[in-house]
């Protein structure tokens, strides 16, 4: 199936015009400022039309929740395209240890720690900064298909020259159309149920060519196989004709990263033993790159 087909098939979720809405007066409130589109977390892919099994795509959201706090140090906007459940800018850090950061005050108050006050306030600070100036908005999805309509929205909403978009969300490559789901949950006195899964249709062609050509636009590509993921970076680049892969292994992710541009050059970002003791995250190194390739990319356009 086509992407033309899918979206000719698959109806919209239905609260899809009200969301769309808020990222439409969102990027119409932040005209000609640098705005970045972050998709971030896996995508379900529901077996039963009442859902109570799915499959679902190994993503903790932790790249595109990181990336967006150091986008918005860079001076971005940000719209936040994520995976309900999954991280969070800033609510990333205390995600297992808020309560432990606070304590009952004569049972009348809740207060912060105050040996947690200096780790936790600048976090709140810069949150409640983006927050009162509108730079942030956050979207959650949950199922692939809801994906893909907010994404389809989302880019037709930002075919500028100001606007970065961030593909980093784990999408899955198959699905089952929902015509093809069981009704209700499937029982196991059945017997194993017989799947058949659907290729899910290739949208980054209708990103680069259709919804958002005049955007700068960045993809990922995760590999288990270091032999083929530069092979596959540039075979991206030359189908879609976009600006940039990131591309990572699945076990050293979170230290290394290569960024694949156009003109075949690739670039290692590596973080040192010492980086990491000093709690340098690789986002941070990975977005002062793209910002500034970004800028050459503005500069560039009439």
């Amino acid at each position: 199936m086509d992407w033309e087909s899918f979206y000719d098939t698959h109806p919209s979720p239905s609260n899809y015009e009200s969301i769309i809405t808020a990222v439409e007066n969102f990027v119409c409130s932040h005209e000609n400022e640098k705005m970045v589109l972050i998709t971030s977390g896996g995508t379900t892919v529901p077996i039963e039309q009442n859902t109570v099994r799915f499959v679902d795509n190994f993503s903790l959201g932790t790249r595109g929740s990181a990336s967006a706090e150091y986008f918005l140090d860079a001076g971005y906007v940000v719209i936040f395209l994520y995976r309900s459940n999954s991280l969070e800018p800033f609510v990333r850090h205390f995600n297992n240890s808020l309560l432990d950061k606070l304590e009952i005050v004569d049972d009348k108050s809740i207060q912060v720690k105050q040996s947690e006050f200096d780790t936790l306030y600048p976090i709140l600070k810069k949150y409640k900064d983006a927050k009162n100036a509108n730079r942030i908005l956050t979207v959650p999805f949950t199922t692939l298909i809801e994906y893909m309509w907010l994404l389809r929205g989302s880019c037709m909403l930002m075919d500028t020259k100001y606007s970065l978009l961030y593909l980093a969300a784990a999408v899955s490559d198959f699905y089952i159309p929902p015509s093809e789901m069981a009704e209700h949950k499937v029982q196991s006195n059945d017997g194993p149920p017989m799947i058949a899964l659907r290729l899910v249709p290739k949208v980054l062609y209708a990103v680069t060519h259709i919804w958002a050509p005049n955007a700068y636009i960045i993809s990922f590509k995760l590999e288990t196989d270091y032999g083929i993921l530069e092979q596959k970076s540039k075979g991206a680049l030359i189908k879609y004709k976009h600006q940039l892969v990131i591309g990572n292994l699945l076990h050293t992710r979170k230290r290394n990263v290569k960024l694949i541009g156009q003109d075949g050059v690739i670039e290692d970002i590596l973080l040192t033993d010492e980086d990491i003791k000093n709690g340098i995250e690789i986002e941070d190194l990975i977005v002062s790159n793209v910002k500034a390739k970004h800028d050459q990319f503005f500069k560039s356009q009439k």
